[in-house]
């Protein structure tokens, strides 16, 4: 009975011993990993000071769920085993998967919802991310780019002004790559993992405040960028350009819209000065007769006029154009925006104006948007729509014309002069709406899946 008290008190021993040697083993991984990290986070900082907030952003936690490294823009969670041979075989390796997540939190890669197509979404941004990292001239983060990656980045280019995420995915999704091809890019611009990313159920007030930190960082660096003297550009690479894309200010259609309103009288009845007392003093002297005041008039601010120019040159989608158009539709809907009657003239142009159809009503757009179809197919100027609105406007044609909404690819010849009304420019999300427009005009970007969605209903 002794002895066998003896080997069971010695076999807590062991398995004492064993876990504590476990533990033991755990922390020193973890404070090898946390010094792998903080050590390429130095190393980083000292080439490109730039990143210093962000860099200093995200805290470290060893995971052995993780099968490499991973963020979910508060955390780097990193296998210990992986980032040690990792770090072994390449430092430079390390430092760029450290990079490439900072980056992913700057572009809020992390807090936004995955596309409809996931597996092309993730490899959109790791394509993005490496495209930055791979033109940046500095050493700590430099290694030789394979054939698959130069073709890559070459072929994109073709299509793309600025490698942004939004853009390679609409490539890859429109151009859809072969199994084989699609495993080798995947194979090739991997680099962490994706699964502490948000998904569409995730939109949680603390993923928001994580989000508008990221947000503010970003900002903040494009400011210092443009700030910095022309011996960074070979640090920042394309970074600042992927920043102005990223932070550009985006306007609500329906918003902007608004901006052409105009004041003026409308017969309806005015809920503020209705007198309840007096309908149903009607209601209890003769049953089923209420007393109604006339119609009051009341001055409110709605649209009235404004002038549509869309650019049917060869680069424009006519799917594109219908889905706009619908919006526009969908927007005019709403009675509070618009007058019952309107005056909307609905101009096509490439290098000269092709047709013109007026609007003065809701149903007269919804008929003109049954029997669509594009006219013209040649190159791109600007010149002859607003020659020609002008020239409405001399006729009185448009008795207080407020704006001009003139949607295109950006690709043309703008005019020189300011024109004497408001004008804006409407781009899809991509790298087209990066196209320069004159100082007097506006930009807004219109999100392509949005536009896409809505030419798909049309269809059905």
């Amino acid at each position: 009975m002794k002895k066998e008290n003896e080997v069971n008190i010695h076999k807590r021993q062991s398995v004492e011993e064993w876990e504590e040697a476990q533990k033991e083993f755990t922390r020193r991984m973890e404070a090898v990993g946390r010094h792998i990290l903080f050590t390429a986070r130095n190393e980083l900082y000292l080439h490109m000071r730039f990143l210093d907030v962000a860099l200093s952003s995200l805290d470290y936690a060893m995971d052995s769920t993780v099968d490499t490294i991973a963020t979910d823009g508060n955390v780097i969670y990193y296998n210990a085993r992986y980032l040690g041979s990792y770090y072994k075989d390449d430092r430079k390796r390390v430092n760029r998967a450290y990079l490439h997540m900072v980056l992913h939190c700057l572009f809020c890669h992390v807090f936004t919802p995955p596309k409809e197509e996931e597996i092309y979404w993730n490899l959109a941004c790791d394509i993005a991310m490496e495209s930055i990292i791979d033109g940046m001239q500095i050493r700590c983060v430099t290694v030789p780019i394979s054939w698959l990656r130069e073709s890559t980045y070459k072929e994109l280019r073709k299509k793309l002004k600025v490698l942004t995420a939004e853009g390679i995915y609409h490539v890859l999704t429109t151009e859809l790559p072969g199994d084989k091809k699609l495993q080798q890019l995947v194979r090739e611009f991997t680099v962490d993992d994706h699964r502490y990313w948000v998904n569409h159920q995730d939109q949680q007030p603390k993923t928001e405040q994580q989000r508008d930190k990221w947000k503010d960082i970003s900002e903040k660096m494009e400011t210092d960028l443009n700030s910095f003297s022309k011996e960074a550009v070979d640090a920042e690479g394309n970074l600042r350009d992927q920043l102005k894309v990223a932070n550009r200010e985006t306007i609500d259609y329906r918003t902007f819209l608004r901006k052409f309103a105009v004041l003026r009288e409308e017969m309806q009845i005015d809920p503020d000065n209705f007198d309840y007392i007096f309908y149903s003093y009607g209601l209890s002297m003769y049953g089923n007769m209420p007393l109604i005041e006339p119609q009051e008039s009341r001055e409110v601010m709605k649209v009235e006029e404004f002038a549509i120019v869309i650019d049917t040159s060869m680069s424009c989608s006519g799917d594109l154009v219908k889905a706009f158009l619908e919006e526009t539709y969908s927007i005019l809907k709403e009675q509070e925006s618009f007058f019952r009657k309107i005056n909307i003239h609905i101009i096509q142009c490439d290098e000269k104006v092709q047709a013109d159809v007026k609007i003065t009503s809701e149903e007269e757009l919804k008929d003109y948007m049954e029997h669509f179809e594009v006219a013209g197919g040649g190159g791109t100027d600007f010149r002859p729509a607003f020659t020609y609105v002008q020239e409405l406007c001399r006729k009185k044609e448009f008795s207080n014309l407020k704006g001009l909404l003139y949607f295109t690819d950006g690709f043309g010849t703008y005019p020189k002069r300011m024109p004497p009304f408001q004008t804006a420019f409407i781009f899809m999300d991509e790298e087209q709406s990066e196209t320069d427009v004159p100082p007097w005009a506006m930009k807004i970007v219109l999100d392509r899946d949005v536009l896409e969605k809505a030419a798909m209903k049309q269809k059905l």
